[in-house]
């Protein structure tokens, strides 16, 4: 049996809650996970999991066995990051996630003149508008927007962003312009997963935040696809203002509407792990990614 790839499998289970579900996203056989978990209990002489319901529960000793294995795994991982000469030159690969339009419209020209600069570097982008989770995922560095919880990860903030409202001009001048949040209910309005909150949009009235209901005539699955039928004249877009930036593939360009009533504006940081040794990888791209996207967000 090989311990470290049990340990693996093992924490892989506990933070997918299924043996099914860890399978998946180590993208090995149902079988093999069971097997490796069965072998590593054998091994230790002791159960990990409670398996009397339909949900894995850890046993006392396997939430001890957890913590060790943490801490196990990421004191390998550190060695092995020493042994790469991590901590000695800027090298290897360095995982990046971004939301998608954040990243192709503004992080890709950055991470193109950051490969340039630091040649013995590769870059793995994972363009997406979930939060995936830095540890879990072994990602490097995240550029999130919006308020960040207190996760116990390091954060670099960069600038901020604001919420907008857009439409196409035709459909403005057939249906006109509103003049205040509440008259978006004689609107139709586009939403797309990741922004609004359903059937109520957020703005600023007499400096108080206020939430109205919209009319909504189009759930899409994604910022490129709601701008593509704010062009096309379907209805009002709610956008985020770096959105309106990328190049026009669908129709002409849009129109922001109640600007005088736009929320308070997102922050966007750049997160990391708080490890006790930071690869110089990292900090090399955090030296150079965050000044250059202070500068465009500035903009």
């Amino acid at each position: 049996m090989d311990r470290l790839e049990a340990m693996s499998t093992f924490l892989a289970v506990v933070e997918a809650g299924s043996l099914s579900a860890a399978a998946r996203r180590l993208k090995t056989p149902l079988a093999t996970v069971s097997r490796k978990v069965s072998e590593l209990e054998s091994h230790l002489r002791t159960k990990l999991f409670s398996r009397s319901s339909r949900q894995l529960v850890l046993t006392d000793a396997g939430s001890s066995y957890l913590t060790a294995c943490k801490r196990i795994l990421a004191d390998v991982t550190e060695a092995e990051r020493s042994a790469s000469g991590e901590y000695i030159a800027p090298t290897g690969e360095l995982s990046v996630t971004t939301p998608l339009g954040l990243g192709r419209t503004i992080l890709i020209p950055i991470m193109a003149d950051f490969l340039k600069a630091y040649p013995d570097i590769k870059v793995r982008m994972i363009p997406t508008d979930r939060v995936l989770s830095l540890v879990q995922e072994q990602i490097d560095v995240g550029v999130r927007i919006g308020a960040l919880p207190d996760s116990g990860l390091m954060a670099i903030r960069v600038g901020e962003v604001r919420r907008l409202a857009c439409a196409s001009p035709a459909y403005l001048s057939v249906r006109g312009t509103p003049r205040t949040p509440e008259e978006l209910a004689d609107h139709d309005c586009i939403t797309y997963a990741g922004f609004a909150s359903g059937d109520v949009w957020t703005f600023v009235k007499d400096k108080a935040t206020t939430a109205v209901p919209v009319q909504t005539r189009l759930v899409v699955g994604n910022a490129e696809a709601a701008f593509a039928a704010a062009r096309a004249g379907i209805g009002i877009a709610a956008a985020l203002s770096y959105q309106l930036q990328e190049p026009l593939n669908d129709g002409g360009p849009l129109t922001t509407v109640l600007d005088a009533f736009q929320p308070i504006p997102l922050p966007v940081s750049l997160v990391y792990a708080a490890n006790r040794f930071l690869p110089i990888k990292i900090r090399a791209f955090l030296d150079f990614a965050a000044p250059r996207l202070k500068r465009v967000l500035a903009s």
